[in-house]
């Protein structure tokens, strides 16, 4: 398939967009229309003003007529282009603002293996600046090329229609500038592809480093990133400069080719005046003046047309890239129907193995039974598998072998948010808003009122630091709760997934990285949280967990025992090897 193939395809695919805005588009287009046919009318009429009403008769009261006319049609094309621009821009934020929700929506829709492997600057750089773009396709794009082309044809008409033979000699040098814009375009369509990929590598490299400026910091890194940071902005910079290069050569050749063929015209009229009486010559006045007037019209739409070009050029090279995302369905995650499920029963993983890379599995050939209302921890060396259970468990990934049951019902059968709805999962390493804390516990759901956000906080114990924040619960918390502990944000995480009220509760190392103090209020939310709901909790300090129903103890991506606190101590096992590693002595 060739590029004029997928460039077609591609804009008509963009098109399809501006459907619900068929009443602005048609509205826009009648306006570029009548603009394209009545703007070269206009050198007609003073052509024929200047030989009928100067030249000719000199009738003064005729020739304020004309004048008033043209005024009136001067005023006409510029309430025209007003209109037209209007809505061709209204169009145009009308269908971003259509594909950019379609687009994230899509985005959040796809597993975690997706965003894993991609670059968040790359995602931002789609959603954002490719999109702004894209507007421009249809604001100064489709409409305005449509209107050029009706114009040209116009002017071309009229021209000839005037004079055949001066019209032939004032476009001898159009050959040349078809060339000219054909080699232009290519060059841009070039410098775009460059440039696009040049932009996506800068966001890339500044959002990850601002998100990690700690780490730069930590290791005395400033210089060798702020070197790789120069490399990548003068790359960015030489795919500009590439693009202004080939407008900096096409313009003036624009330029010098109309200066041509208004020398041309020139060169006509003094030819023409030899052996011709004074009538004749007096005949010759309006059309020069028109064939001049024309020229402009003639060569400013090519300009302007090559100008466009590369806007639509670079719109549907930018369109390429989100319609990529759009057409990635591998990591989508499709949603089962089924709504009817009681999320009270028990849990069963039956023979589950599951891999991120293939053909290495995380976790191997699974099976365990949780029962309702039972606190399971789950207990491991790092790379155990542990946080890949209850991965697979939400549904965050897709596991390639077995089951995995809530009652009797097939999680993948289970309507996607139906199910995240009903489990609460308490990251170690949580996320939080640049908003305030309130909107961080809802999460913007307005449903959730302030007196049970209040509530929630007091059963959590986090209620007493809250109110004694400037603001309280309208306090704005900063980008990821930077103004606030690694305990206090933890916290929140707890309140937050309190007040949701989840009838499966997920714990996932929630005390590794907390001060003695906070895990002493984490574990009282804990025992708040897990009351009477089927809880999870993957522990890195086994003290937290001596009381639950049951511990899991993985190994390389196998459960290699099972049993309570007590019981495990006494197998004399990999459990008890973990715990003595941790200094603790035995209850």
């Amino acid at each position: 398939m060739n590029n004029k193939k997928i460039d077609y395809t591609l804009f008509k695919r963009l098109l399809q967009y501006a459907r619900p805005y068929k009443k602005i588009f048609f509205f826009a287009a009648l306006c570029v229309l009548l603009l394209s046919f009545i703007s070269p009318l206009r050198p007609y009429l003073i052509g024929r003003m200047v030989d009928d009403f100067i030249v000719d008769t000199q009738n003064q009261k005729m020739l304020l007529g004309w004048s008033t006319a043209i005024i009136g049609i001067l005023f006409i094309e510029g309430l025209l282009q007003f209109v037209s621009s209007y809505f061709s821009n209204l169009l145009a934020q009308s269908v971003i603002t259509d594909i950019r929700k379609k687009l994230f929506a899509h985005v959040v829709s796809f597993r975690m293996k997706y965003f894993d492997k991609t670059p968040v600057g790359a995602l931002v750089t789609r959603v954002v600046s490719d999109l702004e773009a894209i507007t421009q396709v249809f604001s100064s794009g489709i409409m305005e090329i449509s209107g050029d082309l009706i114009s040209l044809t116009m002017v071309l008409t009229l021209m000839f229609i005037s004079n055949w033979e001066l019209s032939l000699m004032t476009l001898i040098p159009i050959p040349l500038l078809i060339i000219a814009t054909r080699i232009f375009a290519r060059a841009m369509k070039k410098a775009f592809q460059f440039e696009r990929k040049q932009v996506t590598k800068l966001n890339t490299f500044v959002q990850e480093h601002l998100t990690g400026m700690s780490i730069v910091q930590l290791f005395n890194k400033n210089k060798e990133e702020y070197e790789r940071f120069k490399e990548i902005n003068n790359g960015h910079r030489k795919a500009h400069i590439s693009a202004v290069w080939a407008n900096s050569i096409f313009f003036p050749v624009v330029e010098m080719l109309s200066s041509l063929s208004i020398a041309f015209l020139l060169v006509w009229g003094a030819l023409g005046v030899s052996g011709k009486s004074d009538v004749e010559i007096q005949a010759m006045y309006g059309q020069i003046i028109a064939f001049t007037l024309w020229i402009y019209q003639l060569y400013r739409p090519i300009r302007q047309l090559a100008d466009k070009f590369n806007v639509l050029q670079r719109g549907i090279v930018r369109a390429e890239r989100i319609f990529e995302i759009m057409d990635h369905k591998d990591q989508k995650q499709f949603s089962g129907g089924q709504t009817d499920v009681d999320f009270s029963a028990d849990i069963r993983f039956e023979n589950v193995s599951f891999s991120y890379v293939d053909k290495v599995e995380v976790l191997k050939n699974i099976n365990l039974h949780i029962k309702s209302g039972d606190m399971i921890a789950i207990v491991g060396a790092t790379g155990s598998g542990k946080s890949t259970m209850v991965n697979v468990l939400g549904r965050f990934y897709k596991h390639q072998k077995g089951t995995i049951k809530i009652g009797n019902t097939d999680i993948n059968d289970i309507n996607l948010p139906h199910l995240r709805n009903n489990i609460a999962i308490v990251l170690q390493d949580l996320f939080l808003f640049s908003d305030t804390i309130h909107n961080n516990i809802t999460l913007g759901d307005e449903s959730i009122s302030r007196e049970r956000v209040v509530s929630a906080a007091k059963a959590v114990g986090a209620h007493h630091f809250i109110s004694k924040l400037p603001g309280g619960y309208n306090y704005s918390i900063g980008e990821r709760g930077s103004v606030l502990s690694v305990g206090q944000r933890q916290l929140l995480a707890f309140i937050r997934a309190y007040v949701y009220q989840p009838e499966i509760l997920i714990l996932d190392e929630a005390t590794s990285s907390v001060d003695n103090e906070s895990e002493s209020l984490i574990q009282n939310a804990t025992i708040k949280l897990t009351k009477d709901r089927t809880s999870i909790v993957i522990a890195h300090r086994l003290s937290t967990i001596q009381k639950a129903d049951c511990i899991v103890v993985m190994d390389h991506g196998k459960v290699v025992e099972l049993g309570t606190h007590k019981e495990l101590l006494l197998k004399g096992g990999k459990y008890k090897n973990l715990y003595e590693k941790q200094s603790f002595k035995p209850a």
